[in-house]
């Protein structure tokens, strides 16, 4: 797919930097957690992680790396745009490659992420009735693009 591109050493800053900003713009609201979003939450931590797993990761560049999109198998681990180029379906486009390209079949996004959920309605997702709790406080509900896939 156009501007898709398996995402190398020299993106990792960038990727970083993507990540961190929408966890503190879509999260922070939910959690208030200063001691982590403005701490542990950091671009050079986020930076190293992304190190170990390039091979996964993926990211839409057309000059500009507008957004990033992470594999775990057929999970859709991670999926943000940069704030600034959101709504210019640049995550539409990334998220159909990671189905048609990558066979992402499913993904967990935060209960209360109204917005995400809805997005991925749009595009073909729907919730399977899963659910899980991570790190004891975040409430995460399941969607696949097929609900029979668990």
């Amino acid at each position: 797919m156009e501007h898709i591109i398996q995402a190398n050493s020299a993106d990792i800053w960038r990727i970083s930097e993507i990540i961190v900003t929408n966890y503190r713009m879509n999260f922070y609201q939910f959690f208030r957690d200063d001691e982590y979003y403005f701490g542990e939450l950091n671009v050079r931590d986020t930076a190293a992680e992304f190190a170990e797993c390039l091979g996964e990761t993926f990211v839409y560049d057309d000059g500009i790396i507008k957004g990033v999109l992470k594999m775990n198998g057929s999970e859709i681990e991670k999926l943000f745009i940069e704030p600034t180029f959101q709504n210019c379906g640049i995550g539409r486009k990334l998220l159909n490659f990671a189905v048609s390209e990558q066979s992402g079949k499913f993904l967990w996004v935060l209960e209360y992420n109204v917005r995400a959920a809805e997005f991925y309605k749009r595009n073909g997702f729907r919730f399977t009735g899963e659910k899980m709790v991570e790190d004891e406080v975040v409430p995460l509900l399941k969607m696949a693009i097929n609900c029979g896939i668990s």
